[in-house]
């Protein structure tokens, strides 16, 4: 969903680094961590298709599924990440836009982070974000290729996804490998899921303005 390069995955994916910051916040290692994970799943499921002579038709400028994807699953912790990354990280132009658009946002709509036909914060984007991508044809507009092709949507790699959340359970209190484990298994955690376009993104607008002004200072 909406590559930043324009181009397909790196086949050997880099895990983000925010050194001062995985200092700071406790939770960022895991979720740069379980990232990572996915990442690797979803570059080594691309190559798998390109084996099979199929083409990724994703790339930046590419985000008809940004605009009218509606239920895109997100996580307490990646909202967190989310939160963290547009409150310290976005800058300039793009920063005046995205807490203009999240401010705005309304439940139901497209995606507030997309600005200029590209992720605001392409970093820190959801898992399930990460992990939409589609083969051959980009979508039309409106468009939700799930359901009209599945087969052209990439289906994620159990492995890869079972050891990212994984990474993620620390956060939610669950440390042991046996808790762990059966809460992947009976997927307790997605009880946890929100959707993107139904949390209170104004509030992270506000966050931003209250940072813009304590930095003034």
């Amino acid at each position: 969903m909406n590559h930043d390069n324009g181009a397909p995955p790196d086949p050997a994916p880099q895990r983000l680094s925010f050194a001062e910051d995985e200092e700071r916040f406790d939770w960022l290692p895991a979720l740069l961590d379980a990232y990572h994970i996915l990442d690797q799943g979803v570059a080594e499921g691309i190559r798998r298709q390109q084996r099979q002579g199929r083409r990724l038709a994703c790339a930046r400028g590419c985000a008809a599924c940004c605009r009218s994807h509606k239920d895109i699953p997100v996580y307490p912790l990646e909202l967190v990440g989310m939160t963290w990354y547009a409150v310290e990280k976005v800058q300039g132009e793009t920063r005046q836009r995205l807490k203009a658009q999240l401010g705005n946002a309304r439940e139901g709509g497209g995606c507030p982070f997309l600005v200029d036909e590209a992720c605001s914060i392409h970093p820190m984007r959801p898992f399930a974000c990460r992990q939409f991508n589609v083969f051959d044809r980009v979508c039309a507009e409106g468009e939700d290729a799930y359901h009209t092709r599945p087969r052209d949507v990439l289906q994620p790699l159990k492995d890869y996804t079972d050891r990212a959340f994984d990474a993620t359970l620390p956060f939610y209190g669950l440390t042991r490998k046996a808790d762990r484990k059966r809460a992947i298994k009976t997927g307790a955690m997605h009880r946890m899921v929100r959707t993107l376009s139904g949390c209170n993104w104004g509030s992270v607008a506000q966050k931003m303005e209250e940072y813009d002004n304590q930095s003034s200072k």
